[in-house]
C-alpha cells in the first residue's frame, strides 16, 4: 500500500547518471530529523519541497528508507521553506543570502511577488534592474525546464542533463526528442546511447528500427575509439553491435551500408584483397590517411637549412652548454640536419632534453625560426622550463578558433617555422596528429620526441609507435642513462621495470631516498596510508604542498583504491571546508583540485588540464576555476566537464610531471596491471615516487608486457605509400 509524505529535500547523496536512481535526505513536514529516500527522481534539486508516494522499507545495510514510486515538486508554504527553495541554486541571481533577504521582506508572498510583481524586488537591498532581469529570465526558464523534466523524468535523465538538453534545443526540446531521441547521444555531452535508447523504447520506437540500428552502430564505434581503436574489423563490429542492440545481423549490415552512403562511415579494404574489411568513422579514416600522406610528403621534401660542418657546429653548441655529447646523442643531433622528419625516443635520464637544446641552439645560430609544442599545458610548461624557449600546446600552436570551429593553421595557412619540435609525442592521437602535419610547411624539419614505452594516447591510435615501426622515418633510440640520472632510484627503477626486472626497494649508501615501496595487502589500509602520506608525512618530512605537489595515480576509477573513492577520501582529508555544490551526485568544494575531462575550445581548456576551484557562486550559478593562473567560469550545468583530481588515472597523467607521485599497485586492479602502465605512472614523479600494494601485484605488472591491441592501419599505409 502506497503512503504519501511531504517534505524539504535537504541534500542529494547519490545519483546514477545512467538511470536517474537517486538517494537523498528529506526532512518530512512537521519533523526535525532527516529520512533517506530512494528511487528514480532525476528532476529534483536540493531545497525543493516534494510530495512523495511510495512505501517504507528496511535496507539490511542502510536501515529504514522510503522507496519513492512517484513524486511531484510543490511550492513550499512556509517562509523557511520558501527561503530554502529559492536559496538552493535553482534560480540564477538568487543564492542563500539573497533568498534570506527576499523572505525577510516578503515572507510567504515571495513566490507570488516573483511571479506577478517582479519589479517589487527592487525594494530589497542589493537588487537592481540588472539583477531583476536576470531573476525574471531564470524564473521563466526554470518553469520551461520543469516541463522538460516532467517529460524526461520517467526516462532516467538527471536534472543536470535535462538542463543541458533544454540549453541545446530550447523550447522545441520535447518535439525534437520525440522525433529522434538518439540525437541526445550525439548532441549532449554525457548522455550515451543507452539512455537515449531507453527513451526511444518508451516512445514506442521499435527494436529493429532503422534509426536505432544506425545510432547503435555509431555508438559502438565511438565506444571502440574510446578504447583506442582507429577502425574495427567489419565482422567483429557486426558482432559487437548485435550484443548491444539485440537485433539481427542483416539489419546491422544494412544500417552500416546506409551510414557509408551518408559518408558517416568508411569501408576500407581495397589495399589488399586478403585483408579484413575495415570500418572507420569517417573523420578517423580521413585523419589516418592524412597522416600517412603528409608524412610521406614531408619526408620527400628537401632540407631547408644547410650547414657545411655539422661536427663543428655540435662542438660549438656543446662548449656553450658546458656538456659532452655521447655517441648516440651526436647521432640524433646530426640526424636533425640531414632528415626532414626525425623521431627521438628514450626513457628518463637518457638525455632527450640535452639533444633538443643542442639542436635548437644550432638552428637559431643559423637564423632559423624554431617552434616548440606539446599535447598538454603541463607538458608545454615543462618543455619551456627545460629549453628556456616558449612552448605551446599543439592546439594553441595551430590556433584553434571556436568561432570557425577548427584550426586556423592548416594546409592553406601553414606554420611559419624552420624547425618544429613536438614533445611527449606518444600522447598525440590520430586526429591531432593529422591536424598538426597538415600545418607543417615545406622544407621545415619536424622532430618528434617521446618515450615509446609509455602508454599510448588516450584518444584513438598508436601514432608514435606506428611511425617508428613503419621504418619510413629516421628513429634515434636513446638507451644510455647518464651519471647524474643514475643517482636517482626513480630513474633506475623505471628502467629496471621497463626491462622486466624488479625495482630496488632498499637503499644504498649515498643514493637519495626518492623511491619507496610499502607492502600493504588490505585496500582500505592503503587508502588510510595514502591519506596520512598526503596530509602529514610527506609535507612534514619533505616540505611538499599536499595538494599542489602531490599527485595520486591509480589504474582504475572503481574500488577502494580507485580514483572515485580516493578523491572522496582525499578531499575530506585535505580540503574539509568550503562552499559546496552537489550536482548530479558529484560534489565540488571551493579549493578542490579538479581536472577538465573534455576539450572546451570556447573556454580554451582541454582534456587533462588541472586546476583549483576558486569559488562557487550559488546566486549566479557559476564555478570559477584557476588553470595555471588563468580563471575560467563554468555554469552549473557545465560542471560535468570537471572531475575531482586529487587522484587521477595513469592515462590522464601522461605528459605531466609532478614533484611527488603516489601510486597503489594491487591485485584489486588485476585487469589493468601492465608494465607500460606502471612505467608511465612511475616516470611522472620528479622528486619522489611511492608505490603502495603487494609484491604479487608488482610482479604481475612487471611481467605483463602485452599491451591491449589497438586496430590501426597507419604503419601499413606508410609502408605501402613508400613503394
Amino acid at each position: 500500500m502506497n503512503i504519501e509524505i511531504q517534505g524539504h529535500l535537504e541534500r542529494i547523496t547519490f545519483v546514477n547518471k545512467e538511470n536517474g536512481f537517486t538517494v537523498a535526505k528529506l526532512i518530512p513536514k512537521g519533523q526535525k530529523n532527516v529520512v533517506t529516500i530512494t528511487g528514480n527522481m532525476p528532476s529534483v534539486n536540493a531545497g525543493e519541497f516534494l510530495s512523495l508516494s511510495g512505501s517504507w522499507s528496511n535496507h539490511p545495510r542502510f536501515g529504514k528508507q522510503f522507496k519513492v514510486e512517484s513524486y511531484r515538486s510543490i511550492i513550499p508554504a512556509t517562509a523557511k521553506g520558501i527561503e530554502k527553495y529559492l536559496g538552493s541554486g535553482m534560480i540564477r541571481g538568487i543564492g542563500p543570502v539573497m533568498a534570506k533577504r527576499l523572505v525577510q521582506k516578503f515572507g510567504t508572498e515571495t513566490i507570488d511577488i516573483i511571479e506577478k510583481s517582479i519589479t517589487r524586488l527592487s525594494e530589497v537591498e542589493g537588487i537592481g534592474e540588472k539583477r531583476i532581469e536576470m531573476i525574471k529570465n531564470a524564473w521563466e526558464e526554470q518553469k520551461e525546464i520543469k516541463d522538460v523534466m516532467l517529460f524526461l523524468q520517467g526516462h532516467g535523465v538527471s536534472p543536470a542533463y535535462a538542463a543541458k538538453i533544454f540549453k541545446e534545443y530550447g523550447s522545441n526540446v520535447i518535439e525534437i526528442v520525440r522525433e529522434n531521441p538518439y540525437r541526445l547521444a550525439s548532441d549532449i555531452f554525457g548522455i550515451g546511447f543507452l539512455s537515449a535508447d531507453r527513451i526511444a523504447k518508451n516512445l514506442g520506437i521499435r527494436k529493429d528500427s532503422k534509426i536505432r540500428a544506425e545510432a547503435g552502430i555509431l555508438y559502438v564505434l565511438q565506444q571502440l575509439t574510446a578504447e583506442g581503436h582507429v577502425y574495427y574489423p567489419f565482422e567483429e563490429l557486426v558482432a559487437e553491435c548485435r550484443k548491444i542492440l539485440d537485433t539481427e545481423a542483416e539489419i546491422i549490415k544494412k544500417a552500416i551500408n546506409v551510414l557509408v552512403s551518408e559518408k558517416k562511415l568508411v569501408y576500407d579494404w581495397m589495399l589488399s584483397s586478403s585483408e579484413k574489411k575495415r570500418i572507420y568513422l569517417a573523420r578517423l579514416f580521413v585523419a589516418e590517411k592524412g597522416i600517412a600522406d603528409n608524412l610521406l610528403r614531408l619526408s620527400k621534401e628537401k632540407h631547408k637549412l644547410k650547414i657545411r660542418d655539422i661536427d663543428r657546429a655540435v662542438r660549438w653548441s656543446s662548449s656553450m652548454q658546458g656538456i659532452t655529447l655521447a655517441a648516440n646523442q651526436k647521432e640524433a643531433v646530426n640526424a636533425a640536419f640531414c632528415e626532414n622528419v626525425l623521431v627521438i625516443t628514450g626513457g628518463p635520464g637518457t638525455g632527450k632534453t640535452t639533444i633538443i637544446n643542442t639542436i635548437i641552439r644550432i638552428f637559431e645560430h643559423n637564423g632559423a625560426k624554431v617552434m616548440l609544442a606539446a599535447p598538454t599545458g603541463r607538458a608545454a610548461k615543462r618543455m619551456s622550463e627545460a629549453t628556456s624557449h616558449e612552448a605551446r600546446t599543439i592546439h594553441r600552436l595551430l590556433e584553434f578558433s571556436p568561432k570557425a570551429g577548427g584550426f586556423k593553421k592548416k594546409e592553406d595557412n601553414r606554420l611559419k617555422a624552420d624547425l618544429i619540435i613536438i614533445d611527449e609525442t606518444s600522447m598525440v592521437d590520430t586526429s591531432l596528429m593529422y591536424h598538426l602535419l597538415k600545418a607543417v610547411p615545406v622544407g621545415a624539419v619536424l622532430i618528434f620526441v617521446g618515450d615509446i614505452d609509455q602508454l599510448p594516447s588516450v584518444g584513438p591510435g598508436n601514432v608514435l609507435r606506428d611511425i617508428i615501426d613503419s621504418h619510413i622515418v629516421k628513429t634515434c633510440v636513446l638507451d644510455l642513462i647518464f651519471r647524474q640520472s643514475e643517482e636517482s632510484l626513480i630513474v633506475l627503477n623505471a628502467h629496471k621495470i621497463n626491462r622486466g626486472e624488479k625495482p630496488k626497494t632498499s637503499f644504498e649508501k649515498g643514493r637519495p631516498q626518492d623511491f619507496y615501496f610499502y607492502d600493504i595487502d588490505d585496500p582500505q589500509e592503503i587508502v588510510e596510508k595514502i591519506k596520512v602520506l598526503c596530509s602529514k608525512k610527506i609535507p612534514d618530512t619533505f616540505g611538499f604542498d599536499p595538494v599542489e605537489d602531490i599527485q595520486v595515480l591509480t589504474a582504475m576509477h572503481r574500488g577502494a583504491i580507485g580514483a572515485s573513492n580516493l578523491n572522496v577520501e582525499l578531499r575530506n582529508a585535505l580540503n574539509p571546508d568550503g562552499d559546496e555544490l552537489n550536482r548530479g551526485g558529484q560534489l565540488f568544494r571551493s579549493g578542490d583540485k579538479v581536472m577538465q575531462v573534455v576539450n572546451n575550445y570556447d573556454k580554451e581548456v582541454y582534456n587533462g588540464d588541472m586546476g583549483r576551484i576558486l569559488s562557487i557562486d550559488n546566486e549566479n550559478m557559476e564555478i570559477r576555476v584557476s588553470f595555471e593562473g588563468k580563471t575560467v567560469s563554468y555554469d552549473f550545468i557545465d560542471t560535468d566537464e570537471l572531475v575531482p583530481a586529487y587522484a587521477i588515472s595513469v592515462h590522464k597523467s601522461q605528459g605531466s610531471e609532478y614533484p611527488v607521485v603516489i601510486m597503489p599497485v594491487h591485485t584489486q586492479h588485476y585487469l589493468l596491471l601492465q608494465r607500460n602502465l606502471l612505467y608511465t605512472g612511475m616516470t611522472r614523479g620528479k622528486k619522489l615516487v611511492l608505490l603502495l600494494g603487494t609484491k604479487k601485484a608488482l610482479h604481475i605488472a612487471i611481467n605483463n608486457n602485452k599491451p591491449m591491441e589497438r586496430f590501426t592501419y597507419l604503419k601499413e599505409r606508410l609502408r605501402k605509400g613508400l613503394k
